[in-house]
């Protein structure tokens, strides 16, 4: 038999290493920097043509090379920074495998200029599929000059499988800015089709992320630190207010090298406990240091991952670091005993000496607690008493047993006709969260009695009052409503007319609606969004959409990888109804937005669009109307603090019958659910 197991030529060895370690024009970039960072280089310039397909330019003013070491550095497994087995545990520069020129130049054309400072000549090397085609003297500056061109030429297939150069640009940006948030010292700039992106000047890490993310920032930041025998964490965090829904804006280095850790990032989040909006994502660079022998760095081709030796050890300090710093600056809302801390509006706080008392008896149920978006919301961190605070989910289960008991009194047994109290107790309890009250079936206890008002109370007697004649159905602000409880009271037999009028609101989040075989629960929210996609998608698909011109022009400055998204973008922005032209670098003036849109701040919605359709790059497979009109639906939905009227309530429902699935939003979240006779009266057996 033949023997057909043969070494592979270099050329083609260093192709295969090329599909690991460079992906897309990014990687190469990435590479390079990293490259320029561990030549102690102080200056790093990036230039970048048709989103590095033509070009990409990577010089720096670092040590350079001698001749010998410019022609060793294009060798497979060829490195200054590993001489023996132990060293991998003791790595602290970026590179170290000696792979990424041999693979870069293995599908690119190359021309390499280097010179040390100390030398008089310097050394030029043209190398195009691995294949050297020069190797001279020249004369250059002291440092590097790296030229990439036509990435991939000699694997058309790579080339054909690279996405349009809006998409490879943003990889680029985001690449760059890991390497420079990580460096602060070193100057860094990025120009692209002769345009300049950034301009990034050395100086301290707080001035790097202003001047990378933009002025707003400089008022979100707080520094963060906590030093500790086994591991260092400092950086700085953001603002709860600030925090934002797509997550592209947190950063870890671990020995300044960029990680993606989602451990490491439910630390930083559980860290706000609760302050943060639901869904939304908290701005932080945060840098760990840590001695080389308890990480392991060699587990990922793009070195993106890291493997620590202690977890969970990491994960405490971390965590005790953001909420130090949390705690610090006030981040968190505090206690206020002048405001309403109730779980309603409409209920009037204890004397503080009840409170007092409360606490010391360690009652659960004096913790204050809210029962919608807008409502003031203290928050007592569980780490600002120590190991004995209750977990989150039994905090919540036992805040969610008290708001039962608080509301429970109206649907937990059916009251004596000659022992009806008054509605002035509803109108009390309910005042500014429902709008008309009716007469009310049960009673709830009056927060001025005697003993904790979260427990049972006898209800006070009093003079019945006559029902209203044309009373609208009342709405009650209690947990009652969340778990699908009908309004209706046991007592009350008086059928339901399946009609648009008997349309309610319940918590300005819900529309609950008879149908025939029962009630109709309504996501008010979800609906708004559901029937929004549909227009904005009509919009993009017939390219006709409406625009309402601002009386006053909104001037909006946007980090570089929005303001180029956002010109790529252009037709569709301007299909879906925004009106926009260019004000200087990174800056639009916005003169129009789609008409469907009321009451949003435009700036925001603007900025926030074009970071959630970024976000959306590459994780959803969908095509780009698909994408715009999901993406502004979700940012354009009503808010839960929306009070509507009759004739809107009809509107919301009738509009979103008329979609084609009314059932579910873009995303597969369900907008309705059917409550039958049948599983309401389950509810009261």
């Amino acid at each position: 038999m033949l023997n057909v197991i043969q070494l592979l030529p270099d050329s083609i060895a260093n192709q295969i290493a090329a599909g690991e370690v460079v992906q897309r024009p990014a990687s190469v970039v990435k590479e390079l920097l990293e490259n320029s960072v561990d030549a102690k280089a102080k200056s790093v310039q990036v230039i970048v043509r048709e989103a590095g397909r033509n070009l990409i330019q990577i010089v720096d003013d670092g040590v350079g090379m001698t001749e010998t070491d410019a022609r060793m550095s294009f060798e497979r497994h060829a490195t200054s920074k590993i001489r023996s087995s132990d060293d991998l545990f003791r790595i602290r520069t970026m590179g170290f495998r000696g792979e990424a020129l041999a693979s870069i130049a293995a599908v690119a054309q190359i021309e390499m200029r280097t010179r040390r400072a100390e030398e008089e000549l310097g050394t030029l090397i043209r190398i195009e599929g691995s294949d050297i085609k020069a190797q001279e003297a020249i004369s250059c500056l002291p440092g590097t000059n790296l030229l990439i061109k036509n990435l991939f030429f000699n694997v058309p297939a790579r080339r054909n499988f690279l996405k349009s150069n809006s998409v490879e640009m943003r990889h680029i940006i985001d690449e760059f800015q890991r390497v420079a948030l990580a460096n602060p010292e070193v100057a860094f700039s990025l120009f692209h089709n002769d345009q300049e992106i950034y301009n990034l000047p050395s100086g301290k890490l707080s001035r790097r992320i202003v001047d990378m993310f933009g002025k707003s920032y400089r008022e979100q930041l707080n520094f963060c630190e906590e030093q500790t025998p086994y591991v260092t964490v400092h950086g700085y965090i953001g603002k709860p207010e600030s925090a934002k829904k797509a997550r592209n804006e947190q950063f870890f280095f671990v020995n300044n090298r960029f990680i993606k850790h989602n451990y490491l990032h439910h630390a930083v989040v559980g860290a706000y406990e609760g302050t943060l909006p639901e869904g939304s994502h908290p701005f932080y660079v945060l840098f760990i240091d840590i001695d080389p022998s308890h990480i392991d760095i060699n587990i990922h081709p793009t070195k993106t991952e890291i493997k620590f030796d202690d977890e969970r050890s990491v994960y405490a300090i971390m965590m005790a670091a953001v909420r130090k710093a949390v705690g610090l600056y006030n981040l968190s809302p505090s206690l206020d005993f002048d405001s309403d801390v109730n779980f309603l509006a409409g209920v009037r706080p204890k004397p503080a000496s009840a409170d007092i008392n409360a606490n010391r008896n360690g009652s659960a149920d004096s913790k204050p607690t809210t029962s919608g978006p807008g409502s003031a919301r203290p928050i007592s961190p569980s780490w600002a008493s120590g190991a004995t605070q209750q977990p989150v989910n039994e905090r919540t289960s036992l805040r969610n047993e008290s708001l039962d008991k608080a509301a429970g009194s109206s649907f937990d047994m059916p009251r004596k006709a000659d022992h009806k109290p008054s509605v002035n107790n509803w109108q009390t309890l309910y005042e500014g969260v429902a709008g008309n009250a009716g007469p009310s079936p049960g009673s709830v206890a009056q927060p001025e009695e005697k003993g904790d008002w979260l427990g049972p109370a006898k209800p006070a007697p009093a003079t019945p009052e006559p029902p209203a004649a044309e009373s609208e159905p009342i709405t009650l602000g209690s947990r009652a409503n969340q778990l699908q409880v009908s309004l209706e009271s046991p007592e009350q037999d008086v059928p339901v007319l399946v009609d648009d009028d008997n349309i309610v609101q319940i918590q300005n989040r819900y529309l609950l609606a008879p149908i025939k075989s029962g009630m109709l629960l309504i996501d008010q929210r979800r609906a708004h969004e559901r029937i929004l996609y549909d227009q904005f998608h009509a919009s993009l698909t017939k390219r006709n959409g409406a625009s309402q011109q601002l009386l006053f022009p909104k001037t909006i400055t946007l980090m570089p990888v929005d303001f180029q998204l956002a010109l790529d973008l252009r037709d569709d922005l301007t299909n879906l109804g925004f009106e926009f032209d260019e004000l200087g670098a990174n800056t639009f003036v916005i003169r129009g937005v789609p008409a469907l849109i009321m009451g949003e701040n435009e700036e925001e919605l603007f900025a926030n669009l074009l970071a959630q359709l970024r976000a959306d790059t590459g994780r959803l497979k969908l095509d780009r109307i698909e994408s715009m009109a999901r993406s502004l639906a979700r940012r354009s939905a009503m808010r839960y603090v929306n009070r509507l009227s009759t004739t809107e309530r009809k509107a919301l429902v009738n509009q979103l019958f008329a979609s084609a699935n009314p059932s579910y939003t873009p995303t597969g979240e369900p907008v309705t659910v059917v409550l039958s006779l049948d599983k309401i009266a389950g509810l009261f057996r």
